[in-house]
């Protein structure tokens, strides 16, 4: 009876082992865009999780863009093999500056700025209309810009619950302003596989910009129906195309 019970016991531990081991070792690096925090990867992850992959979500701290490039390459730095970096909205400025590594397998901007060298993000769009998003902005006496709730509710985040845009109120980072003034000084998805999803209902970044994004990194492009959070309101879809990066 207890060689049965520690055999079972035995075959129990095993299964959970293989269970809880990744099925590979690609590791998914998440990092969140302004106005955020990690948590906005909590529909992602668990989906991600479940085909087997280590999935970290940076916290950038929004101070600069060396401090949230630092953050970045701390996490892609401690992972033991490859990995895919994701960026949304800042955090595509962010990832295309950090994303040098030789560990970096692909790049995925997600509604997401990709910048050359030497530009700023708050240049990118200045050929575009102001997004309604944008012109929504409040600064307090630090200098740190953030979204109002009604306008999380009508622009960041507009196809999405109400529970869900309080949430995203409740825990958005706001960010140094002076961010959108530093300059890249290597434009890493030149020499990375790149994907891009376009989010076409996008009230943050003009839609326009983000296709013209895609085309200039060479990426295979995904256009989808969404607001500016799109790992929000369609995290299945999001899923599918960082697994397709993870997967090459």
């Amino acid at each position: 009876m207890k060689r049965t019970l520690i055999a079972t016991a035995l075959l129990a531990a095993t299964a959970f082992a293989h269970a809880a081991t990744p099925a590979n070792d690609t590791t998914i690096v998440l990092v969140h865009g302004a106005f955020a925090d990690g948590s906005s990867w909590d529909k992602v992850i668990p989906i991600l999780q479940a085909k087997g992959y280590k999935v970290v979500a940076v916290q950038n701290p929004l101070s600069s863009l060396a401090d949230d490039v630092a953050a970045t390459q701390r996490v892609v730095d401690a992972q033991t093999g490859k990995v895919v970096l994701v960026g949304h909205s800042w955090g595509g400025t962010v990832i295309t500056q950090a994303g040098t590594s030789d560990k970096i397998k692909a790049l995925v901007y997600v509604a997401a700025f990709a910048p050359s060298e030497g530009e700023a993000t708050g240049n990118l769009g200045k050929d575009y209309a102001v997004p309604p998003g944008i012109a929504t902005l409040q600064v307090d006496a630090t200098g740190y810009a953030w979204l109002p709730a009604d306008s999380v509710a009508k622009n960041f985040a507009q196809d999405v619950t109400p529970a869900q845009a309080a949430l995203i109120t409740a825990t958005q980072g706001p960010i140094a302003l002076k961010a959108f003034g530093e300059t890249t000084t290597v434009a890493a998805w030149k020499n990375k596989a790149n994907y891009y999803i376009v989010a076409s209902q996008d009230r943050m970044i003009a839609p326009e910009l983000e296709q013209a994004f895609a085309r200039k990194i060479n990426a295979i492009t995904t256009t989808l129906p969404t607001g500016h959070v799109p790992m929000v309101s369609q995290p299945a879809k999001v899923a599918e195309v960082i697994l397709a990066a993870a997967q090459r």
